[in-house]
């Protein structure tokens, strides 16, 4: 089934033949800002009609969808705009969900939703977001704004589904001392208090801690705990009432099971590959040490040959600005006058009787000829700047 609906005016019409309810200014203006946000974006998806929109986009090889939450109200009241999964990002708030922009914020009737959602993806292109999260389910399947009307979660062709996993596993009833935040995952309750017997190395295992997996992977198999003792089957009642009355005699039976013996003795070996593993990433430091420093010189080499290339760069672009077209056409000019107040300075001395009329001619001639050459360049080089600009070209 295709949950992917396509976005136009007549994808809500009624059955051939059936007159249309008048839209009133409220749904007309949501349909406004609605088309405004389809007829920019062509991937935008359609979750719940006039309620919820997702656009997905993708950054620095990271598909981020974008969810648009229309409230009831809506243009009156401003949508809900957040994005899955959570990203670290200015116009985000705190836990990556929410758009904070001013946009947003300030959103009032007369704004271009549309506009927005293309600023919004403008500075993300920008200054492309940072995943802080790998939840695999969407945020509004747990904390929906309030004020909003129902909807049910739908998949789509082109994303992944976000199997509601959390919401499905049955969990005992632990009392929670606070409501728990919806972006985070369920705290464990606190191991259980033992009383009398709280020198343990281990609390007692229950069924649903058999299996302990921690924070780096490792998973121990908690030994399994009979239902009946037949150690005590084999007392007397007296026997019985004294163990029960006298904490010391309880305690020592306890800790002479099997069991817990089983625990302390998988401790110790855990204990004991732990130091040794320990020792060898203590032996590792020196090498490790020796990459770190190597790491460094070829950083502070980096940053030389950075500061020599940036220092080149800028030599080349002052070259290239003394060898421009319209430098050189400077040049020329200044170049053809020189040229012709020189010559005008030996016509003005060969009047007066200063220089010789052989001197005069060669003299005179070379700057004439020195002058009018350098002024065809400069109208040559005048013409092809011209034909750069008109056809925007380059030269």
């Amino acid at each position: 089934m295709n949950w992917l609906f396509p976005l136009s005016k007549g994808s809500g019409s009624a059955a051939a033949g059936a007159p249309l309810p008048p839209l009133t200014s409220l749904q007309q203006q949501k349909q406004r800002q609605i088309e405004s946000v389809s007829s920019l974006f062509d991937s935008i998806a359609e979750i719940q009609k006039d309620v919820e929109y997702r656009l997905p986009f993708t950054v620095n090889n990271v598909t981020i969808n974008i969810n648009i939450l229309l409230p009831p109200q809506f243009p009156q009241e401003k949508p809900v705009i957040s994005v899955f999964p959570p990203v670290r990002h200015h116009l985000m708030d705190k836990q990556g969900v929410y758009v904070t922009s001013p946009l947003i914020s300030n959103f009032t009737m007369h704004s271009d939703l549309g506009k927005i959602i293309q600023s919004i993806l403008d500075e993300f292109w920008k200054n492309p977001p940072v995943l802080v999260s790998s939840s695999t389910s969407f945020p509004y399947l747990y904390s929906k704004p309030p004020g909003m009307p129902p909807y049910a979660p739908q998949a789509f062709p082109f994303l992944p589904p976000y199997p509601p996993q959390e919401a499905s596993r049955p969990l005992a009833p632990v009392p929670v001392p606070e409501p728990i935040r919806p972006s985070y995952a369920a705290e464990k309750p606190a191991a259980p208090s033992y009383g009398l017997i709280e020198d343990l190395p281990l609390p007692v295992p229950t069924a649903e801690a058999a299996l302990q997996v921690g924070q780096n992977g490792f998973t121990y198999k908690m030994p399994d705990v009979p239902d009946t003792f037949p150690e005590l089957s084999e007392l007397s009642i007296s026997q019985l009432t004294n163990m029960n009355e006298q904490e010391e005699v309880l305690l020592e039976q306890f800790v002479n099971l099997p069991q817990l013996k089983q625990v302390i003795t998988d401790r110790d070996e855990l204990v004991t590959s732990i130091e040794e593993l320990a020792k060898k990433n203590l032996l590792l430091e020196p090498s490790l040490e020796a990459k770190r420093q190597t790491v460094l010189d070829k950083y502070e080499q980096l940053t030389q040959m950075k500061a020599a290339f940036e220092k080149k760069m800028q030599r080349q672009h002052e070259l290239s600005e003394s060898c421009s077209p319209s430098a050189l056409q400077a040049r020329l000019k200044v170049a053809a006058h020189e040229a012709e107040e020189e010559s005008d300075t030996i016509a003005e001395d060969f009047l007066e009787g200063k220089t010789e009329i052989d001197d005069f001619l060669s003299s005179f001639m070379e700057k004439r000829t020195l002058c009018h050459c350098r002024r065809a360049k400069e109208e040559k080089l005048q013409q092809a700047i011209a034909m750069h600009s008109q056809f925007h070209a380059p030269l």
